[in-house]
């Protein structure tokens, strides 16, 4: 989920019944992908558990001898995958085998550069109050979560057993990362000191929330909670001693785009994609704004009744527009996912970026909170492919799934979405400027160019009208995700870009026969994947997997 939204759903998490993510029943659409060839569905599925393996004292295990097999095992896991014969396999079969490479990839990433274990502290938060809006967490995680959004409060005997069970873990993990945290990255080490402390929040609040119920999960959690606050107290001992970068570098960068994140872009291209989107924002912006000058200003519901009243409004108004308009497949799951994130009014003095937006023009919102559908579509419509099934490892689907959100903000415009409204449009533009400053700051962060609170100065400066506060969490989160895994803050814009590029090409090759419809109902049939091999299975063109070495 969105930083911006993180918040809110933290404070009503604790507080109110938690509902896991629904599964509605519907038909499976029409898919050119298939069932993976048995020799790459094993090798996955023993991949997977070896990518998880490795515990000491019931906890994830991040030793010198744990991670010298984890090398060892990997070299085993690639040779495999590269002897496997692919001859005769369907691009289908082919992108399945080139997503394995990927995560495979991915924790060759994490061996020799990325190494959040000895790095970065927000490695260890294990326990996590709120749903992502993508297909899993944003950035590292460890291989063993506790989820607690999946639980419905009260909890059942059988459900606090089994919440009990799993925050065993956090006092060994946490003291093993004492001594596994050896590294120097400044940046990452005080914000990922803040991920920790609000890991004690969270354990605080769940406390309270159980209160005097069953004594075994309360030791759980008090447990848990004084270890995550000795050690938060301990690393902010260590903090002192932490005067390094925390950037991969732009050849580590570039390595990754291209064998993890399976993009054909480079660093370099990148910085000249986004600075170019920034001024193009800025530039549409401010002629929205001269067309608009005569019409009074968007001003923000100031009631909790307005809000919701305003809220359910235009979901039925979006809605309404995609399948007036033939723009997409309506699902009977779209309307209850966006209802869902409604939320609730938050006065002005402690509206966030999103926040403004959503009090002003929700719509503007609901183009971005197509992630919802996203992950209602992976469970109303299950891939036939082992691997496409759930998410994939390493946030491989980023260009997808952040470049798809992104995309439909400023093609639903186009489309003509905001005609009726003006001054909304002025907004998609705002937000269009916010995803690429942001984007651009963290490609610099990632470049040790700059650190981490000029990071966050540029998201502030070149967010256009003062509608991206410096002092409101939202800031230091966002830029906190980006620089833990690269291309994170730049993929809503370069998968945008790849998902403009990837409609332009279809549109060109069909010619008259074209329809937006179809395009965007076969392009959800190919599940939650990089956008290059989308296009690789829906143009029939390898030349980007070519380009970038994979198996063809």
């Amino acid at each position: 989920m969105k930083p911006a939204l993180k918040a809110l759903m933290m404070a009503a998490m604790l507080g109110s019944t938690m509902l896991a993510a629904p599964a509605t029943a519907m038909a499976q659409s029409a898919t050119t992908t298939t069932a993976t060839p048995a020799a790459l569905a094993t090798l996955f599925t023993e991949w997977r558990s070896f990518q998880a393996s490795g515990e000491k004292n019931g906890a994830p295990d991040f030793s010198a001898a744990e991670l010298s097999r984890k090398r060892a095992g990997l070299k085993t896991m690639q040779a495999r995958l590269a002897a496997i014969d692919t001859s005769g396999w369907s691009p289908s079969a082919l992108v399945d085998y080139n997503i394995v490479r990927g995560e495979m990839n991915g924790l060759d990433f994490d061996l020799r550069v990325l190494k959040p274990w000895e790095r970065d502290p927000a490695w260890y938060n294990s326990v996590w109050a709120a749903q992502s809006d993508t297909p899993s967490h944003e950035g590292p995680t460890l291989p063993r979560l506790v989820e607690l959004w999946q639980y419905n409060f009260p909890l059942s005997s059988a459900d606090s057993a089994k919440l009990a069970a799993e925050l065993a873990h956090v006092p060994p993990l946490l003291q093993g990362a004492r001594g596994w945290l050896t590294g120097n990255a400044r940046d990452l080490w005080t914000s990922g000191t803040g991920t920790m402390a609000d890991q004690a929040e969270t354990l605080a609040k769940l406390r309270n929330l159980v209160g005097n119920g069953d004594p075994k999960l309360v030791k759980a959690i008090t447990n848990a909670e004084t270890a995550t606050n000795d050690f938060v107290a301990w690393l902010k001992a260590e903090t002192p001693k932490k005067t390094g970068p925390s950037g991969v570098g732009k050849e580590n960068y570039t390595w990754y785009l291209r064998n993890v994140q399976l993009s054909d872009l480079s660093w370099e291209q990148e910085v000249a994609i986004l600075r170019r989107e920034l001024a193009r924002a800025h530039a549409a912006l401010r002629l929205e704004e001269h067309r608009n000058r005569k019409l009074p200003q968007l001003a923000g519901v100031t009631s909790p009744a307005a809000y919701d009243a305003q809220a359910e409004a235009s979901v039925d108004k979006f809605i309404g527009f995609l399948g007036q308009n033939d723009i997409l497949t309506v699902r009977d799951y779209m309307r209850p996912a966006l209802m869902k994130r409604v939320d609730s009014y938050v006065p002005p003095e402690k509206q966030n970026f999103f926040a403004i937006s959503m009090h002003r023009a929700p719509m503007t919102l609901w183009t971005h909170f197509y992630h919802w559908w996203d992950l209602e579509m992976m469970a109303a419509d299950p891939q036939p492919s082992d691997i496409r099934r759930g998410p994939l490892l390493y946030n491989l689907w980023l260009s997808r799934s952040e470049g798809m959100a992104t995309a439909m903000e400023e093609m639903m415009l186009h489309a003509g979405l905001f005609d009726d409204d003006p001054r909304a449009r002025e907004i998609v533009w705002i937000m269009q400027a916010q995803r690429a400053a942001r984007g651009l700051a963290s490609l610099y962060m990632q470049a040790n160019m700059i650190d981490m609170p000029a990071a966050m100065k540029m998201q502030v400066t070149r967010t256009p009208n003062g509608w991206m506060s410096p002092t409101l969490p939202l800031l230091a989160s966002e830029q906190q995700i980006y620089l833990r895994l690269p291309g994170y803050g730049p993929s809503y814009i370069t998968g945008k870009y790849q998902i403009e590029k990837l409609y332009a090409e279809r549109a060109e090759a069909q010619g008259k026969a074209f329809s937006t419809k179809a395009f965007f109902d076969e392009l959800n049939s190919y599940g939650m994947i990089p956008v290059s091999l989308i296009r690789w299975q829906m143009l029939g063109k390898d030349d980007e997997a070519e380009a970038l070495g994979m198996k063809r």
